[in-house]
């Protein structure tokens, strides 16, 4: 390739351009060479600047703790009888309100007793006459046996006195059992408590006509208490007869309560897949009322070591919980399962041991390997 150039005759004069075409090319190489440290220099500066997150850290802990379910229940009374009438007649009084307490044998209510008592009056009339007759009946089957002996009244004869004495002793056995009946009705004319207790509901107020199986008035038995509550199906094969139940209610927070598992239904609820759970709770001081809601706290077995981290401290990501863990300066991430919540605190079975320090604030911000900074 050549150039033209003038030379000192006035002539063209053709020139090697070699030279020209190497001053280029190194140019060009100087360029790459300048470009390719500029790049190496701007990627020293990015290692050198790498930032550290900022992170609080608690260290994992091992707790002796006891296992335990948590459900929700309500207070019920131990017995509940409902005091009805087992007569017909008009009520001459009431003597309880509701509220009020009873003790087992107290007069609750009356039936007015006229026609009682004239029917044993009645009665005892009719049983009179009937020992009169068999009296009767006794002096002539005697009379007539020793005639009999001697053969001076017919076989016949001595048989019919013999069947009229039978029917005489019947009929005095039927009209004692009518006075034991009439005096039986009269005795239920005055209406005791079965059992100590309250009165929940009445019914009745004197004046009423009532007849047989009319309610009158509910009495609960309180000083016990039955805490019925159920739990899930994957904690029934947990739950034993005789565990102890710790509970709150919030007519008086800050108070624990405490009770004991009495029965446990034989069969899961169909719909809720849940088992029914009754528990015992003594309430001799009568604090606790029957219908408060309970937030229970079953134990299902004496304490264990356990690893223990705040709940806070956990991501979710779909079915896997993981964290973060501080190594030197330096976030691991941790694929961790769970157990049980103990309060502000979630139960690690496994992917974190005892005294690790756990990342609490700051780990969305982290990933693998990052630089971290412990805030103190």
């Amino acid at each position: 390739m050549f150039r033209r150039t003038w030379s000192s005759t006035g002539k063209i004069k053709p020139e090697p351009t070699k030279n020209r075409a190497g001053s280029v090319a190194m140019a060009i190489l100087l360029c790459i060479g300048v470009s390719s440290n500029i790049g190496c220099k701007k990627q020293e500066k990015k290692v050198v600047q790498e930032r550290a997150v900022n992170v609080r850290v608690m260290p994992a802990e091992s707790r002796p703790l006891r296992p335990f379910v948590e459900s929700i229940g309500t207070l019920n009374p131990y017995d509940t009888v409902t005091v009805s009438s087992e007569l017909d007649g008009v009520l001459d009084s009431i003597r309880v309100e509701e509220g009020s307490s009873v003790s087992r044998g107290q007069l609750v209510a009356e039936i007015k007793d006229t026609d009682y008592r004239l029917a044993v009056e009645q009665a005892t009339a009719i049983l009179k006459q009937a020992e009169a007759s068999r009296a009767n009946a006794k002096l002539e089957h005697q009379r007539k046996e020793a005639l009999y002996r001697e053969e001076l009244v017919t076989r016949q004869q001595f048989d019919d006195v013999v069947a009229r004495l039978a029917l005489t002793q019947g009929e005095v056995d039927r009209a004692r059992a009518g006075l034991g009946l009439a005096k039986e009705k009269l005795t239920k004319t005055k209406i005791h408590a079965p059992m100590a207790g309250g009165i929940k509901e009445k019914r009745v107020t004197a004046g009423d006509y009532i007849r047989n199986g009319t309610f009158l008035v509910s009495i609960i038995r309180t000083d016990r208490l039955k805490l019925n509550f159920s739990v899930n199906e994957k904690d029934v094969g947990n739950v034993r007869s005789g565990q102890d139940v710790l509970f709150e209610v919030d007519a008086f927070p800050g108070r624990e309560f405490r009770g004991r598992v009495n029965m446990i239904h034989p069969s899961l609820d169909e719909k809720t897949r849940s088992l029914q759970v009754e528990a015992l709770v003594e309430n001799n001081d009568g604090r606790l009322k029957p219908g408060l809601f309970c937030r229970v706290t079953l134990y299902t077995g004496p304490a264990r070591d356990t690893v223990v981290v705040p709940i806070n401290a956990l991501l979710y990501d779909n079915a896997s919980t993981k964290l973060f863990v501080a190594e030197g300066d330096r976030a691991k991430e941790r694929n961790v399962r769970i157990g049980r919540k103990y309060g502000e605190f979630m139960e690690i079975v496994e992917g974190v041991l005892g005294k690790e320090m756990v990342v609490t604030v700051g780990q969305n911000n982290l990933m693998e390997g990052a630089l971290v900074n412990v805030a103190r």
